[in-house]
């Protein structure tokens, strides 16, 4: 269809606006070919006529998530697209074609989160709403799939959010592509960022954090595709700033920072100031920024620094370099009159320069004020003026702080290196954009001369892009015209271009700005696109790709040269401060050197001089050149950012400025270049879904939906010039798909018309129907009433009382008679009824007076049986009383015996121990022999030394006399006596201390020599008593024979007592047995007795079996209960029965009844026709013989009336005596049967007491005996084993019997030491969870396992039972690091666990885990160990497993979540489908097959249900893991309903209700509706909800306020925001109901997150529950090899 046909009516068009620079318009007649008026009526109601203008989209495209989606491509609907996107959804990224189009909303919004990464890693870039975290995904995809480098160009002018989204895009990288080594090199990549802002950012008018520099960062990945290193190039540091701000500009934050951090310690030696005291830090006015904290950031940059390997030497040297430029830009340089200039000597700021950077005060003051100018003879130093000193001062701090920017960007770029060999790397490019001010200089020039390059590498890549889509789906590719801005290039770059005159112009000493613009005037005059302003001669105008651009030339030549004195250099390079130093060092070295190769888009002119390559141009130039070549290299990605306003308001969308941008940064050169051709590209699928309703049923019933597509697209469009099919896709020109969509509308409105059409017309139909059948009963009323008031008169009211009074006086006369017969009737029913009851009492007498005979009989018989119980009663009662006489008797053998065996007993320790004294004493007199010699000895040695001191005593008085004598020449000669005296005096003392402590030894030993003598006599007397003891030994061994005899008598008689015991115990059982025949003898079967008495009677003795037979009791009593109860319903049944007759009896009379009342009626009648043909008689005789046959038939039908009456009253006479009868019967029945059951329950109740008593009675008499058995039985096995002890004891052998297991434990298996890692790794690390037996009984290795720890606690072997645990433990763990991907084996475990645990608590004799307990699980419990802390360790190690069992599920189910429950449309004929622009989903959608559907959710589902229960599974467990699945399915479908703007539809709401019910079908399937899983799902069944709900009124929003209780405000606002209708027919939400949904939920607390957290995991917990599974039944399979297992 051609593009004039579609101006028709109602259409709307796009018209130039000067204030909104769009305006919208409706047209109001349909435009034809040849017209030249198009009337239009605007949006405020006036008429304009102007000439054709754009189309405008339907609103069904508006607000698409890419703007190449939208029918009509031109710069009004793009515009008009992003501010319903921005303004009215809240969404400020959006896709247009491969762009990303980012406005800023001067707001922080809840969307970059890491579960917003996460939600963004892995996906298609189509698939989730735009977003720059899609872009860096792409990237990361493409050149991981692709093996290609990235980048990522990221331009907008100041303000528009450059360096936020880099900054999001690498942080993107660093989360997703975590390196996993110590170094961390993401979080280093990322931590550049502060510190190159702090440098390099500053406040401007347009932006608070604005990058004065452009930045290629290079990350690097290694061939895992993980952060190995980065690496960043700079551009164009704008070094004014340093010198110069603006009003409300800052210089860079750096410097704030400092200032805010004066006081500070390490701050101290700078001697800084506040900022506002510093020249080059108050310029601008506004030292501080909003919402900023210098000191902060400060901290924050210092952190950086440290985190980057940065250390503090090299943080103090960069402190100090930038205070000294702070101090340097306040050194005062003064006017000295001539053209000259000082700087005083004593100026405190440039002492502290001069001392912070180690340089000479006197030689920087006098290069400051001179200039050296060497001529060809000789060297002249000229002073200069103060301007030119300021401008040298001014040139010295932007040297110095250029050269420490490129130093600090070295060190960070040295730190982000890491060893290891680069794989690829993706570059995120954060420069700036097009820039137009009022003033424009050099630096505006370099940067649009740089977007100019990066646009004409955008348009060929576009261009390229287009060229590749239409080769692959195969469509003829027709030239494309797109603007090339090479010309400008050409202008700026090429030979005697801009740049090359700007250069040469350089070269001179004595060039001007105004030479230099002359140049330009006279080379470049003829250039189209250089233009000279016609009012200025000190500026030029470039027609840049964007826009033009006038450019004064003051400043030019001097930013070009970026000059600096030679003299001041020479200073900076002597410094004694080696950092500064080495910036001046490696400039020589720079310019010296080898520059780099670069080769230019046009051959530029070769330069003579050297100096010319090192101006700014060219250097520029060079490293665009080498940018470019880069870009070229990669697959670039673009990003364009908008600044939405300049007031930097949030959400404000001022449309000139936007559109300003829009067209600076190539987004509508985008949209042109797509518009020439084919903009609008659907796939067959969305084609299909979308436009089926347009389909004929014969065309929809093909299998081919590619051939539909094409069969109704031929007869939809009939150009076929207007579209084309590709390979996968249909292009459509410019208009067709909204030819398409008015297309749809029209059948939707007409199929809408049809139905309101007929819905109407029924409801008009039944509106009239009952509006005539009201009309018609209004008619019949009165047409009634009008009848009655014509035949109403006062004779027909005379004759209708008269046939009144006849009435009456017939109807008397009729009942009197009635009544007589009736009377007679009854006296006779009497008579005959009377004698029946007096018969009926006499029969009933006689059957009383039978019964009492009876009954006389049966008690004498009663009291017979219990004489004879009684009789049997003391019979037993003397026979318990003999068998205590009988234990008394033994007792007291026992006792003698026991008397007996504890003097032998006694006798052989006395004798072993006399043996030992004797032993003993005979060691001690040896050691008291030996200790007297040893006395001897020593009394000995002791005088010998006594004679050694006493000569040694001698000499040393003797050699002391002599060395006093020899001294006494120079000394007194008195006091040298007194000091020999002295001396001798204490060494006498200290040798008769000595001697008498020897003689004290001596002493002592002679009294231990005394004793020692006694304890030998006392021996001598031990011994003589032991003899004496051992000949009374060896006579009691005589008497062990008899002792033997002894212990078989009482053998013989225990054996007598148990056979007494069972006589007793039949007895008992016949009691039993007669007492049940008694009870049911006439009730049961005589098989049924037999199974309820035992048949055991060799155990019937024990208590078991006595409760056993009293339970057998109980039974029979239940029996007899179930029996009456019987006989009670049967009665009940028959009264039924007899009712229901009674009942047939009364309807029957009824009948005769009403019979009778016809027959009277006719007889009325006949007598009336009687009367009438009695009058008529003298007319008509014929008539006599019909009266005589009619009076003859009333006779006979009287007659027959009488008998029918007859029959009538003899039925309710014979009916109340049937009620009587019944009446009477039931009431006796009812009285005998409770005397009966009132006599059998007293019988019942007596012998339930008297059992009772005795049970109780025998079981304490059982206990007793049991309890004294076991005491003989240890007491005869003790008295064996000290009779075998003292038999080898006198044989001489000591053998020690080995303790022995006893044989009536079960429900333990006995294993050896060494067979544990048998054990291990058969039960444990060999065995597959999918075995016969394992399905049979899937906690077994646990039952198995805690069979064999019992058994080690029975043993109490402390080190076998830890090492069995401990392996246990180890086992299991080894098994899930091995298989930690593998479910089955996991669930198993768990499992097993889970049972052991249970078993550890169940048997662990703990009150709380014992409740349960079966009488023999409560013997089988741990007697010797507490295993509690083993209880802990393994209840941790279940939890691992649950939680690594959790994961591998969610693995598993994540895949079919989203296109399952979001995608998966379940009620067909609801396709909430819409076209996707450029980006194309990849996924089920659109596909033929669809990968995953609900029912791929729930099959996954149940395969994990029935493989948990396979393996015995609690139920607890089961459900917390289905709830933890279902929150993944709720939260993980929610998070992506917040991320795709498509699926916020209503239709979309309705499907998901849909799938969410499924879901629920299959929880009620399982029967696990109790687990809370679909709690879980709330938030997602409330934002379906929300989705289908009406939006547009209060009660809307008060009714969303508070249903939506598991959704936070901001989940309901980017809902709301995000609802896209489907058809025009929906409405959108308009901002003013998404406020007022806001002002209600403000008050609301909770989290602020958009997303949910879909990691989070529910605690898990471990619920005690009993097993009812017997240990000592369990037997051990042999397919599990575990013969080395023996049970117990």
């Amino acid at each position: 269809m051609a593009l004039l046909e579609l101006y028709t009516e109602y259409n709307r068009v796009w018209i130039p606006d000067a204030e909104h620079v769009w305006k919208s318009a409706e047209i109001t007649r349909d435009f034809h070919s040849g017209d030249n008026v198009l009337q239009l009526l605007l949006e405020d109601g006036t008429v304009n006529p102007p000439k054709l203008p754009p189309l405008r989209n339907p609103d069904i495209l508006v607000g698409e998530n890419d703007l190449t989606a939208l029918s009509y491509l031109h710069e009004p609907a793009v515009l008009h697209n992003l501010k319903v996107r921005f303004v009215e959804s809240k969404i400020i990224y959006t896709y247009c074609g491969i762009i990303l189009v980012a406005v800023n909303p001067y707001k922080q919004l809840p969307i970059y989160g890491d579960a917003i990464i996460h939600a963004y890693s892995g996906q298609n870039m189509g698939d989730m709403d735009p977003h720059i975290f899609a872009v860096a995904e792409e990237a990361y995809k493409q050149m991981a799939r692709n093996h290609k480098n990235q980048s990522i160009i990221v331009s907008g002018e100041s303000g528009a959010g450059k360096t936020v989204s880099a900054r999001y895009a690498m942080r993107y990288f660093a989360v997703v592509s975590k390196s996993g080594s110590k170094t961390r090199v993401e979080d280093k990549v990322l931590a550049s960022n502060p510190i190159t802002e702090a440098i390099g950012n500053a406040k401007t008018t347009r932006n608070d954090n604005s990058s004065r520099f452009g930045k290629y960062t290079e990350i690097s990945f290694d061939k895992r595709y993980r952060i190995i290193g980065a690496n960043m190039r700079t551009y164009l540091l704008e070094k004014s700033r340093v010198v110069f701000q603006a009003d409300n500009e800052r210089n860079y934050h750096i410097f704030y920072q400092m200032c805010s951090c004066a006081d500070l310690p390490e701050f101290k030696n700078l001697r800084l100031l506040s900022a506002e005291n510093f020249r080059y830090t108050c310029m601008g006015g506004d030292i501080t920024i909003e919402g900023v904290d210098d000191k902060k950031d400060m901290e924050e940059t210092q952190r950086t620094f440290s985190l980057l390997g940065l250390k503090e030497d090299f943080q103090a040297d960069v402190f100090k370099v930038l205070a000294a430029i702070l101090h340097l830009g306040n050194v005062e340089i003064r006017n000295s009159g001539d053209d000259k200039s000082s700087v005083p000597l004593s100026d405190p700021h440039l002492a502290v320069f001069c001392e912070l950077l180690g340089v000479s005060v006197e030689g920087l003051v006098r290069w400051l004020c001179h200039r050296r100018i060497v001529l060809v003879a000789e060297t002249v130093v000229k002073p200069v003026p103060k301007e030119r000193a300021v401008n040298a001062r001014d040139a010295l701090a932007k040297q110095i702080y250029a050269h420490l920017f490129d130093c600090v960007i070295n060190r960070i770029n040295t730190a982000l290196k890491v060893p290891g060999k680069q794989h690829a790397f993706i570059g995120v490019l954060d420069i700036y954009g097009f820039e137009t001010f009022d003033i424009n200089s050099f630096e505006q020039f370099c940067i649009n001369y740089a977007n100019e390059k990066l646009q004409q590498q955008f348009n060929l890549h576009v261009f390229k892009l287009e060229q590749e889509e239409y080769m692959k789906e195969d469509i003829p590719w027709t030239l494309i015209d797109f603007y090339d801005n090479q010309p400008v290039i050409d202008l700026i770059e090429a030979k005697m271009g801009i740049l090359d005159l700007l250069d040469e112009e350089c070269l001179f000493p004595q060039g001007t700005d105004q030479s230099w613009l002359q140049k330009l005037y006279n080379y470049l005059e003829t250039n189209a696109l250089f233009e000279k302003p016609r009012l200025s001669n000190e500026a030029f105008v470039i027609q840049h790709f964007a826009d033009k651009v006038e450019y004064q030339c003051r400043g030019f030549l001097e930013k070009n040269r970026d000059a600096l004195y030679e003299e001041l250099v020479d200073i900076m390079r002597d410094s004694k401060f080696p950092f500064l130093a080495n910036f001046f060092q490696e400039e020589d070295n720079t310019v010296n050197s080898k520059g780099v190769k670069v080769r230019p888009a046009r051959p530029g002119v070769k330069p003579a001089n050297k100096q010319l390559r090192t101006s700014v141009g060219d250097k520029f130039r060079s490293s665009l050149s080498l940018l470019m070549e880069t870009l070229n290299a990669t697959t670039p990605h673009y990003v364009r950012c908008i600044k939405p306003n300049d007031e930097k308001l949030p959400f404000e969308y001022d449309s000139r400025r936007v559109v300003q941008q829009l067209r600076a940064c190539g987004v509508l050169e985008t949209i042109r270049i797509s518009a020439q051709s084919y903009p609008s590209r659907w796939t067959y699928i969305e084609f299909y879904s979308r436009y089926s309703i347009l389909m004929s049923p014969q065309e929809a019933d093909l299998n081919d939906k590619k051939q539909t597509c094409k069969n109704v697209l031929s007869r939809l469009i009939q150009d076929s010039n207007q579209y084309k099919f590709g390979r996968t896709k249909i292009f459509f020109r410019a208009g067709q798909v909204a030819y398409l969509e008015k297309l749809r509308l029209d059948r939707l409105r007409g199929a809408c018309i049809t139905i309101q059409k007929h819905v109407r017309g029924w409801s008009r139909r039944r509106k009239y129907l009952r509006m005539r059948e009201a009309a018609i009963i209004l008619q019949q009323y009165i047409r009634g009433k009008r009848t009655i008031r014509k035949t109403v008169s006062a004779a027909t009211l005379k004759q209708g009382w008269a046939a009144i009074v006849i009435q009456r006086h017939w109807r008397g006369y009729r009942m009197r008679q009635i009544y007589q017969l009736v009377r007679l009737a009854s006296i006779t029913i009497q008579a005959f009824t009377r004698g029946w009851m007096a018969r009926k009492r006499y029969k009933k007498m006689m059957e009383e007076h039978k019964v009492l005979v009876l009954q006389k009989y049966a008690r004498a018989w009663l009291a017979r049986r219990r004489f004879q119980t009684m009789r049997r009663l003391v019979l037993n009662v003397q026979l318990s009383y003999r068998v205590q006489q009988l234990r008394k008797k033994i007792e007291e053998q026992n006792k003698e015996n026991c008397g007996l065996v504890e003097r032998l007993t006694s006798l052989a320790n006395t004798h072993s121990q006399t043996v030992d004294r004797l032993q003993s004493l005979e060691t001690q007199m040896e050691k008291v022999i030996n200790q007297k010699a040893s006395v001897e000895s020593r009394e000995k040695k002791v005088k010998e030394d006594a004679s050694l001191v006493s000569t040694m005593l001698l000499s040393t008085k003797r050699n002391s006399c002599l060395s006093l004598f020899n001294y006494s020449v120079s000394v007194d000669e008195n006091i040298l006596c007194r000091i020999a005296e002295n001396n001798i005096e204490i060494q006498r003392q200290d040798h008769e201390k000595e001697v008498e402590t020897l003689k004290e030894e001596i002493k002592r030993l002679k009294e231990e020599r005394v004793s020692l003598r006694r304890q030998i006599e006392e021996g001598g007397l031990v011994n003589s008593d032991l003899q004496e003891q051992v000949i009374q030994l060896t006579k009691h061994v005589k008497a062990i024979p008899e002792l033997r005899r002894d212990l078989n008598n009482l053998q013989n008689q225990r054996n007598n007592i148990d056979r007494q015991m069972k006589e007793q115990s039949e007895q008992g059982r016949a009691k039993l047995n007669e007492i049940t025949r008694q009870l049911l003898g006439g009730v049961v079967e005589e098989e049924v007795l037999l199974g309820l008495t035992p048949d055991d009677s060799e155990k019937i003795y024990e208590v078991e079996d006595l409760l056993a037979g009293f339970e057998g009791l109980q039974k029979a009593t239940r029996i007899l209960e179930n029996y009456q109860k019987e006989q009670k319903e049967s009665y009940e049944t028959q009264v039924e029965g007899l009712k229901l007759k009674a009942d047939h009896l009364q309807n029957e009379n009824s009948k005769l009844q009403n019979l009778f009342q016809e027959k009277s009626n006719v007889n009325e009648n006949i007598r009336q026709e009687v009367s009438r043909l009695s009058s008529e008689n003298t007319v008509i005789p014929e008539l006599k013989l019909q009266v005589s046959e009619l009076q003859r038939q009333k006779q006979e039908l009287e007659i027959h009336v009488d008998e029918k009456n007859k029959e009538l009253e003899i039925n309710n006479i014979l009916q109340r005596k049937i009620k009587e009868e019944i009446c009477f019967l039931i009431k006796g029945r009812m009285v005998e049967e409770n005397d009966h059951l009132k006599r059998q329950q007293l019988m019942e109740s007596e012998a339930k007491i008297k059992l009772r008593h005795e049970t109780s009675r025998l079981t304490a008499e059982n206990m007793d005996f049991e309890e004294q058995l076991d005491q003989k039985d240890r007491l005869i096995r003790k008295l064996q084993n000290q009779i075998k002890s003292l038999e080898t004891s006198q044989k001489g052998r000591g053998q020690t019997p080995s303790p022995a297991i006893p044989k009536d434990y079960l429900g333990m298996l006995e294993y050896k030491r060494e067979d544990e890692p048998r054990l291990i790794q058969n039960i444990i690390l060999d065995l597959k969870p999918k075995g016969v037996v394992v399905n049979m009984i899937p906690g077994l290795p646990a039952y198995i396992l805690f069979m064999c720890v019992r058994h080690a606690d029975y043993l109490n072997d402390e080190a076998k039972l830890k090492s069995l645990m401990n392996a246990i433990i180890g086992g299991v763990k080894k098994v899930i690091m091995s298989y930690h991907k593998d479910f089955e084996l996991l669930s198993f475990w768990l499992s097993n666990m889970y049972q052991l645990l249970n078993c550890l608590k169940q048997y662990s004799g703990e009150e709380e885990f014992m409740k349960q307990n079966t009488p023999r699980q409560k013997k089988n419990c741990l007697q010797n160990f507490d295993l509690s802390e083993h209880r802990q360790i393994l209840s941790d190690l279940a939890i691992h497993i649950y939680h690594q069992f959790i994961t591998i599920m969610e693995k598993s189910l994540t895949p079919a979540i989203v296109p399952g429950i979001l995608e998966h449309e379940s009620l067909q004929g609801i396709s909430s489908m819409k076209p996707t622009g450029f980006r194309k989903r990849s996924n089920s959608i659109y596909e033929d097959s669809e990968a995953y559907t609900v029912s791929s959710v729930i099959q996954q589902l149940s395969f994990f249900h029935s493989t948990m229960t396979q393996h015995g599974m609690e139920q607890v467990l089961i459900k917390q893991a289905v709830k933890q699945l279902f929150f993944l399915v709720g939260a993980t479908t929610l998070n992506n309903i917040m991320l795709r703007k498509d699926m916020c539809s209503c239709r979309k709401g309705m499907q998901i209700r849909c799938n969410i019910s499924y879901l629920e079908e299959w929880l009620k399937e399982k029967e696990l509706q109790n687990s809370n899983a679909i709690d879980t799902l709330k938030p997602l069944t409330q934002a379906a909800w929300l989705l289908q709900v009406n939006k547009s009124t209060d009660d809307d929003a008060k009714e969303i306020a508070e249903k939506c209780t598991e959704l936070n405000p901001v989940q309901i606002v980017k809902i709301l925001n995000s609802y896209t209708p489907i058809d025009d027919f929906e409405k959108r939400v308009s901002s003013s109901f998404v406020r007022k949904v806001q002002s209600l939920l403000q008050h609301r607390e909770g989290s602020t997150q958009l997303m949910l957290d879909a990691d989070y995991r529910f605690q898990v917990t471990f619920p005690f529950c009993s097993s009812s599974q017997a240990l000592e039944l369990l037997q051990v399979p042999n397919s599990l090899h575990l013969g080395f297992l023996t049970r117990i």
